[in-house]
């Protein structure tokens, strides 16, 4: 997912602690995605309970925020709402999916757990029963819930722009192309990432990128970086076979935008336009007050999660001041 110009935005190394008091604006659907890839069981199997439910999203989401707002950061989860009508799903990307399924049984069949795992990570499943228990349990822990008008990264950026908050958590570079100012990448405060196609790990830290940096060392506009966003391809469409970052670069320094619109085909325009102004809206945000109860009956009573765990964290929470009631700097 996203556009696929990493070679080309790199940022600089965030603490989490200068981040201690600030809103963030958190794209919750790739936020959810990513837990449902990435936390499962040696096999590739997604996190359940007894009936089989999946709690893979439950999880992430309670210990990624615990974590951040342990730190003092106040995460704000904007949701997609209406998705535009161009919004680019292809037939080859189911097909891929149904390929990953049919490996991941093979590879549990022959005992072979890291191609399971491998395979099982590109079969996530996001359906509306699991957005729902997502924005439950958010705001059990005293987290806002916004859903955007359209895309909730367009929304994140216009909120970022309108200093509704300090920056855009997102591991995806289309902030940037809707106008972000800020876009905060790897929020799980520390931890290694696997190199795709590869069983390597890195250290990951987090870090922030920052639109106006971007274009003065790329000598672009904004404009020009959303033109290079529809040559490499985008959640909007495919872009062109071949062209990566650097040469998507030297296109968009070289052609007209009309230039760059006729190779890109149809609904390039359209797409165009809507990265400069996608539907979005004015929002109050308004922090509630932390629900331990209920986040208890939510986790531990109905999905099986382990009561001492879930205990330990909420009591971390309420010791770094997570919670309480009259606590000025979450009710702004």
């Amino acid at each position: 997912m996203g556009v696929k110009l990493g070679q080309l935005t790199k940022g600089s190394v965030l603490e989490i602690k200068e981040l201690k008091g600030k809103r963030i604006a958190v794209d919750a659907f790739l936020w959810i995605h990513q837990f449902l890839s990435i936390i499962r069981q040696a096999d590739g199997t997604p996190l359940q309970d007894s009936e089989g439910r999946v709690t893979s999203h439950l999880s992430g989401i309670f210990y990624r925020s615990a974590k951040l707002l342990e730190h003092g950061v106040k995460p704000i989860w904007v949701f997609d709402g209406k998705k535009p009508d161009f919004k680019y799903v292809t037939a080859e990307r189911r097909a891929k999916k149904e390929e990953a399924k049919e490996k991941w049984e093979e590879a549990k069949k022959k005992g072979d757990l890291k191609e399971a795992k491998k395979y099982a990570q590109a079969t996530v499943s996001l359906n509306t029963e699991m957005l729902e228990q997502a924005k439950e349990l958010i705001q059990h822990m005293g987290m806002p819930v916004v859903i955007a008008p359209s895309e909730g990264e367009a929304q994140c950026a216009y909120m970022c722009k309108e200093k509704m908050v300090y920056g855009v958590a997102s591991q995806d570079i289309d902030s940037l192309l809707f106008g972000a100012p800020k876009l905060l990448r790897n929020l799980s405060v520390t931890g290694k990432r696997k190199l795709p196609g590869r069983n390597v790990y890195i250290d990951i830290k987090p870090e922030i990128i920052e639109l106006k940096n971007i274009l003065s060392a790329l000598e672009l506009t904004r404009e020009k970086l959303i033109l290079m966003g529809l040559l490499v391809g985008t959640d909007f469409n495919s872009g062109i076979h071949g062209i990566g970052p650097k040469k998507s670069l030297k296109m968009v320094k070289e052609k007209s935008k009309e230039e760059i619109f006729e190779n890109v085909g149809d609904d390039a325009e359209k797409i165009y336009n809507f990265f400069l102004n996608p539907p979005v809206k004015n929002v109050k945000i308004n922090f509630p007050e932390m629900k331990s109860e209920k986040i208890k009956n939510m986790l531990v009573d109905d999905f099986e999660f382990s009561s001492d765990r879930i205990e330990k964290v909420l009591n971390n929470l309420k010791k770094s001041g997570h919670g309480q009631k009259g606590l000025g700097s979450w009710l702004k």
